[in-house]
């Protein structure tokens, strides 16, 4: 292949291999499906499916109700292929709408009602064509769509009445209690291509964009190792990240895929996370709940942002441990890595899929030479809801694979090991030149993570010299000073050491460098 012709025939063979996950079929091409073979079998039927604050149902209580909104949305004219807006809280009424919709052959599209500003939800509203929303009554009388149906305000069993919910031009809208008479299991169906969830960024960089994930995206990450994580009957899996994360559909749906629980965090992540035996998260949120309070824990799977090795060896030392990468453009997590206690990467392409390190004129890296990741194969996306340019800039024909294939473009760095293991090297736009030199924050940060004590750590820019954060307050800054000094080039080594007790998070769960930026100027 002529894109293969610039490197040795050794690296050839190497890029072949290491490039492509395994080739394995999912057992469902719809994402719900898989959730319906779980509550239609006797043993799960009557089995906890879903519990938060006190409130349970079970799998066969979660199918029923779920096909009751799926009926109510067919009702007030939500046709396959449709977006529906699910603007509310963590909650049992969260999973119920999910499932719904996806049984009407809609795709959901998740915000957090709490938190979300109200400019950005007329964004979502806007972009994604979002004509009816279901949220809870709390909120519905807040929410500017021509159609909202408040999930608490509908009976949990169908009826022989049909009230259909009334539009309002004006878009005043107020809690339904629709009850259509539609049959108790919905017959919408739609392709494995068509979208199941999207999921808007956050919009840190920019405006946040709508990704359009499909039930194939989904089915071939989840349903498939690693990304099932081995999840079966009787686990416990923490719902702890907002619901407008893509990582919050891995807790949510690979927990009801394979028959376990969905515990649905409250104010408090640990409480939570100590009675799950499956824990899903951010590295900066999984640093807030201690592991010797978990006892029950067996796995914990991070993405999201880079992990620090202290993190993995805590929490390895009772549990199988992930550490993952993909942003969402690439399903949740296109790379998979099963720690081995002594060095942290993010593994090799989920199944199915492909991951190559290109140059900047997209020819293949040699093995060990750090370039771009772009990844391949059944973990890309369907591109951004009505956005042809970007989607053109980031995803491009696959030279490899051929055909119609596209690849993404994850402004991820990184560089392939000997022995076929992805390294993380932090992100093109943490690339980053002080005093002529360029400095990848990332290095830094894992130079900072080597002082002794020091369990978490982070890097900014702040008028043009490097500034690290380590946590706890009790690291030594001249200790961490000479930690980076060890590792690096005198340019890499921060001009200034900030030790804090937590290092601030986003409402994704990410380390929030803005706010840190911002202490900085304070200080």
């Amino acid at each position: 292949m002529s894109t293969l012709h610039s490197l040795p025939p050794d690296d050839r063979a190497l890029f072949h291999r290491f490039a492509a996950g395994p080739t394995e079929t999912p057992p469902f091409r719809r994402i719900h499906h898989a959730f319906q073979a779980q509550a239609r079998t006797a043993r799960l039927r009557d089995a906890p499916a879903v519990e938060h604050e006190g409130v349970h149902l079970t799998y066969g209580e979660l199918d029923a109700r779920s096909d009751r909104v799926a009926a109510t949305l067919a009702a007030v004219g939500v046709r396959p292929g449709d977006h529906v807006g699910l603007f509310l809280t963590r909650s049992v009424h969260m999973v119920v709408g999910i499932l719904g919709v996806l049984k009407a052959g809609a795709a959901y599209v998740p915000q957090d009602i709490r938190i979300t500003p109200p400019r950005h939800l007329d964004h979502v509203l806007r972009t994604a064509g979002i004509n009816v929303v279901l949220t809870t009554s709390e909120h519905a009388g807040t929410i500017q769509a021509r159609t909202t149906l408040a999930l608490d305000t509908l009976p949990p069993h169908p009826t022989h009445q049909t009230h259909p919910t009334s539009t309002h031009p004006t878009h005043q809208t107020h809690p339904t209690s629709t009850h259509p008479t539609h049959q108790t299991h919905p017959t919408h169906d739609v392709t494995p291509d068509d979208t199941a969830v999207v999921i808007f960024t956050s919009g840190t960089t920019g405006v946040p964009n709508g990704v359009r994930v499909t039930h194939a995206n989904l089915c071939n990450v989840l349903l498939t190792q690693p990304g099932s994580l081995g999840i079966r009957p009787g686990d416990r899996v923490a719902q702890l990240l907002n619901i407008a994360f893509d990582m919050a559909a891995w807790e949510i749906l690979a927990a009801l895929s394979h028959g376990a629980t969905l515990t649905i965090r409250g104010r408090d992540p640990q409480a939570t996370a100590a009675t799950a035996t499956v824990l899903i998260a951010t590295p900066g949120l999984l640093s807030t709940i201690d592991p010797t309070a978990c006892p029950h824990v067996r796995v914990v799977a991070v993405a999201g942002e880079r992990c620090p090795q202290p993190l993995a060896d805590a929490w390895s030392a009772q549990a199988t441990f992930h550490n993952a990468c993909g942003p969402t453009e690439v399903t949740i997590v296109n790379t998979v890595s099963r720690y081995d206690g002594h060095r942290v990467t993010i593994g090799r392409p989920v199944p199915n899929s492909t991951v190559y390190i290109l140059d900047e004129h997209l020819r293949p890296c040699r093995i060990g030479e750090i370039g771009e990741m772009w990844a391949g194969g059944a973990c890309v996306t369907a591109g951004y809801l009505n956005n042809d340019v970007l989607t053109a800039q980031r995803y491009r024909p696959d030279p490899f694979l051929g055909g119609d294939h596209l690849m993404f473009r994850t402004r991820d760095l990184g560089r392939w090991t000997p022995d076929g293991e992805l390294e993380h090297h932090g992100r093109t736009d943490d690339q980053v030149k002080v005093r002529g030199f360029r400095v990848e924050l990332d290095a830094v940060t894992s130079a900072l993570e080597t002082t002794e004590h020091c369990l978490k750590a982070t890097t900014v820019v702040h008028d043009g010299a490097l500034v690290g954060f380590v946590s706890p307050a009790t690291v030594d800054p001249d200790a961490a000073r000479a930690a980076v000094a060890r590792a690096l080039p005198y340019y890499c080594v921060p001009s200034r050491i900030v030790p804090v007790d937590d290092l601030p998070l986003t409402d994704r769960g990410k380390v929030d460098r803005a706010a840190l930026r911002a202490l900085v100027t304070v200080a």
